[in-house]
């Protein structure tokens, strides 16, 4: 975790992760990545839980949103929540969303990613050894945040926010800069021979990024595969950071679905333009 270590921040006990690539817009952007660590929540959820949909309190999330919200200077009510389903569903977030999934219904369903270019909204995700893909468009001043599980990566969600992007914002790829945040590592993502004939099906060139050892199961560098898959849609090699952290290797700073065996609580991807 050493490249990634220094930009881990703490503040009031609540430890969050930035990205260096975004560093040079902190007059644009707020972003992180939460951690366990911070929150109130006890038990499998300890401590900084943001899944309302975990074996956790409604209070206990409520409060660990207002923890994290002060450390980013932000503010609950600004917040969007995703409706994640493993899919490839990109909604386009407006003023009318803030609150929606968090302070207020939502009628956000069946939603893997957020995009919005408007100020003060703080778009969250949700993660638990999935792969968080954040986009910011330095052209079009608009940003992305999606949910890519083994399910999203396969579907290329990656892609559909990028394309969604130019549609909606007239973004270019060349302008955007991307950060694949902290997930299961090839190390970790072991898979069936079904899930891997999915890929070579449904993405052939997948193969070089999928191996097995004698006597393993068959692993999936799931974050190269969205790295390939937003250079294919245009993003730069050069403008996109690929976090090195393993949230199963990692499960005492990060929830894992697979270190904790399902009994775990959720980590969120938040990005806001200013």
């Amino acid at each position: 975790m050493k490249d990634d270590k220094n930009l881990f921040f703490q503040k009031n006990g609540v430890k969050l992760l930035k990205f260096r690539i975004f560093e040079q817009y902190n007059d644009k952007l707020v972003h992180c990545f939460t951690t366990r660590i911070g929150g109130v929540s006890t038990g499998e959820c300890e401590s900084l839980n943001l899944g309302f949909k975990r074996r956790d309190s409604r209070e206990n999330v409520i409060e660990n949103y207002k923890r994290v919200c002060s450390a980013l200077d932000i503010n609950i009510e600004d917040i969007v929540l995703s409706d994640q389903v493993h899919d490839k569903k990109i909604k386009t977030v407006y003023e009318s969303d803030r609150g929606k999934g968090i302070l207020k219904n939502s009628d956000i369903i069946g939603v893997d990613g957020l995009i919005t270019n408007k100020k003060n909204i703080a778009l969250v995700t949700f993660y638990a050894d999935c792969v968080p893909v954040y986009i910011f468009d330095t052209g079009k001043t608009a940003i992305g945040l999606a949910h890519s599980g083994w399910k999203g990566t396969l579907k290329e969600i990656a892609r559909e926010m990028v394309e969604k992007m130019h549609a909606e914002y007239g973004s270019r790829p060349s302008d955007m800069k991307a950060v694949i945040g902290p997930s299961i590592g090839k190390c970790c993502f072991e898979v069936g021979d079904e899930v891997v004939d999915a890929f070579l099906t449904g993405i052939p060139w997948s193969k070089s990024f999928i191996s097995k050892n004698d006597g393993e199961k068959w692993k999936i560098d799931l974050k190269a595969v969205v790295k390939k898959t937003l250079m294919n849609s245009g993003v730069l090699e050069e403008n996109i950071e690929v976090s090195n952290i393993c949230t199963k290797c990692c499960k005492s700073i990060f929830f894992s679905y697979r270190g904790d065996e399902g009994k775990t609580g959720s980590l969120a991807a938040i990005m806001q333009l200013k």
